[in-house]
C-alpha cells in the first residue's frame, strides 16, 4: 500500500492559523459515478474543483491519499497501521488531522487509533459523508469543513480536542465510543454510553467537560495486531455447533461475547461449558452488550452470574467496535496474560471505570 501527497493551497503565505494533514483513504465522500452508473473514488487533487470555500479557511493544508482510494468495507489492520505512521511521521509538523473515511467501518479504525496513538495531544477527527460531495445535496461539504475548523481550534494555544474523534451531521463524537446507526439518514454515528464532544450550528459549541485532557510526554506508536478474534453474538436458538465452531477455531485468542442487556446469556449448560473450555485453553472472553446503550454488570442477574463465575471478562460500556481494537492492538502488543489485565483499564476514554 502506498500513500501519494497533494498539494491544496487554502491560505495566502504566512497566513495561516494552523497546518493541518488531511489522509484520504476513499470512502463515499470521493465517490463520483462512472459511466455505467456505479460509484467509484474520484482523485483527491480535484477537491478544491468540489469544495472550493476551502481556500477560505486560512489553513496551511497538506494532503495525503490511498495511491488507491478504497471502499471502507475492505479496511484492514495494515491500513490502519499506515494511517497511523502517517500521523506519526508528520505529527511534529502539523496541528491538527482529518482522516476521510467510509461511513461503514469508520467506527472501527477510529477506535484502532485511539489505541495505537499513545500519548496522543492534538485532533485527529474522522469524517465522510451519506451522500458522495460530487453531489449536489452533499452532506460531505459541511463534514469536512466544520473537521478542519474543529482540527485547528485552539484555546490559549492549546488544542480543544486533543483525542481521536468523528465528526458527522453536526456532532463530534469521541471515537471509540462510536457506533454507525444509519445508512440512510444523514446522523450516522451514534455514541450512546458518552456524550457529545461538541454540537455545531452558527458557532461550534464544545462541551468541555467530555473532552479528554491532553496526554502529556510524547507520541507513542502501538501498531503489532492479533487479529485472531473472533465477535460471538448470542441469540434465541442459538446452537451447540455454532458455539463450538466458533471456540474451536484454529488459533483463536479471544472471543468478544455480545449478551443480552446488562451482560446476560442463556444458562444453558452446554453453552457454559464451551466458554468455560474455551477460556481454560487461554482464549480470552470480553462480554459486552447488544444495547447501543447502557454497560455490562455481570452477577446482577443469575444469567451473567455463570459467565462471571468462569472468568468471563466485563467490557463495562465498551461498543463492540472499541473491545475488538483494543484486543487486538493490546493481545498484539503486550502478549495474551498483560492483555486480560488491561481489557478492563480505560486507555483512551473508551470505557466508563
Amino acid at each position: 500500500m502506498n500513500i501519494k501527497k497533494v498539494s491544496i493551497n487554502t491560505a495566502l503565505p504566512g497566513k495561516a492559523r494552523a497546518r493541518i494533514l488531511i489522509i484520504y483513504t476513499g470512502g463515499t465522500f470521493g465517490m463520483s459515478y462512472d459511466k455505467d452508473g456505479v460509484l467509484t473514488p474520484f482523485s483527491f487533487e480535484y477537491i478544491l474543483d468540489q469544495l472550493p470555500t476551502l481556500k477560505n479557511l486560512a489553513l496551511d493544508i497538506t494532503a495525503v491519499s490511498f495511491e488507491t482510494p478504497i471502499d471502507s468495507s475492505n479496511i484492514s489492520p495494515e491500513h490502519w497501521q499506515l494511517i497511523s505512521s502517517v500521523i506519526y511521521d508528520q505529527y511534529d509538523v502539523h496541528d491538527g488531522f482529518v482522516v476521510l473515511h467510509g461511513t461503514d467501518t469508520m467506527a472501527y479504525t477510529a477506535s484502532a487509533l485511539s489505541f495505537m496513538l499513545d500519548g496522543l495531544n492534538k485532533p485527529v477527527i474522522f469524517t465522510g459523508a451519506q451522500l458522495p460531495v460530487s453531489e449536489p445535496r452533499s452532506d460531505g461539504r459541511e463534514n469536512l469543513i466544520t473537521a478542519l475548523d474543529i482540527a485547528s481550534a485552539r484555546e490559549k494555544d492549546d488544542p480543544i480536542v486533543p483525542e481521536v474523534c468523528i465528526y458527522f451531521d453536526y456532532e463530534l463524537l469521541r471515537g471509540n465510543r462510536s457506533k454507525k446507526v444509519e445508512s440512510m439518514q444523514f446522523d450516522a454515528f451514534d455514541s450512546g454510553n458518552y456524550p457529545v464532544l461538541a454540537k455545531a450550528g452558527v458557532k461550534i459549541d464544545y462541551n468541555f467537560s467530555a473532552i479528554r485532557t491532553a496526554a502529556n510526554g510524547s507520541l507513542n506508536l502501538r501498531a503489532t495486531f492479533e487479529t485472531n478474534i473472533a465477535i460471538l453474538k448470542l441469540f434465541p436458538g442459538i446452537t451447540k455447533n455454532v458455539v463450538s465452531a466458533v471456540t474451536g477455531t484454529v488459533g483463536l485468542k479471544a472471543i468478544i461475547l455480545e449478551t443480552y442487556g446488562s451482560g446476560n446469556a442463556p444458562t444453558l449448560t452446554w453453552l457454559i461449558e464451551e466458554l468455560s473450555n474455551a477460556i481454560n485453553k487461554g482464549i480470552i472472553i470480553v462480554n459486552v452488550s447488544q444495547c447501543p446503550g447502557g454497560r455490562v454488570v455481570q452477577g446482577r442477574y443469575e444469567t451473567s452470574k455463570k459467565l462471571q463465575q468462569i472468568g468471563d471478562i466485563s467490557g463495562a460500556d465498551m461498543t463492540t467496535e472499541a473491545a475488538l481494537t483494543k484486543l487486538m492492538i493490546l493481545i498484539g502488543e503486550y502478549g495474551p496474560s498483560n492483555a486480560k489485565t488491561m481489557i478492563g483499564l480505560s486507555l483512551a476514554g473508551e470505557l466508563t471505570a
